[in-house]
């Protein structure tokens, strides 16, 4: 699979060369995809699902997700970067790139589409993957390790959460069922 993985396109090294572009590009996309999803409707859409115990407030998840790019593109920087000479860096890449896509394709398959098993297919993709490239990531520079361990913690919430939301609302959260519950 990592064979084939290394014929995806990646981010280019020069954007993980340069730590402002690292950092700075997620959460420009993630910025862009949480601001196309019309926040006030998703806010609406998140009140109106039955919740599981836990859940922040929305008006959490922006700020939370902001620190959380820069966290793991200032690691993919240090990673990148910090890799020896003789390791080629294209599959680090690429399996960055891939969780990164994977990343920003979550809110539209679950506030977007509505469908929270994909979500839920996604997000789990998600841990498995970063699990990995945390792993990557300590074994080239713990500091880029660590940046890894809030997000993965947080992707273990977000996955409570998404699990959680899906299993309340039996899968189900159409427009034509959220309507139904609001007042």
């Amino acid at each position: 699979m990592t064979t084939f993985l290394s014929h995806l396109n990646a981010i280019p090294y020069d954007v993980f060369a340069n730590p402002a572009a690292s950092v700075l590009l997620p959460i420009a996309l993630g910025t862009s995809v949480g601001y196309s999803s019309r926040p006030k409707q998703t806010q609406a859409t998140y009140l109106a699902m039955k919740q599981p115990p836990l859940r922040p407030p929305p008006q959490v998840f922006g700020p939370v997700w902001t620190v959380l790019y820069g966290l793991m593109g200032y690691a993919a920087h240090r990673a990148v970067t910090g890799a020896s000479p003789l390791v080629s860096t294209d599959r680090m890449r690429t399996l960055y790139s891939l969780q990164l896509s994977l990343n920003l394709l979550w809110m539209p398959l679950f506030f977007g589409l509505r469908r929270p098993v994909l979500a839920l297919a996604d997000i789990v993709s998600l841990v498995g993957l970063n699990g990995y490239l945390t792993y990557l990531y300590f074994s080239i520079d713990s500091v880029a390790g660590w940046c890894q361990v809030p997000y993965m913690a947080w992707l273990g919430f977000a996955t409570y959460l998404t699990t959680g939301v899906g299993y309340l609302n039996d899968w189900d959260i159409s427009e034509a069922t959220l309507k139904k519950r609001m007042p």
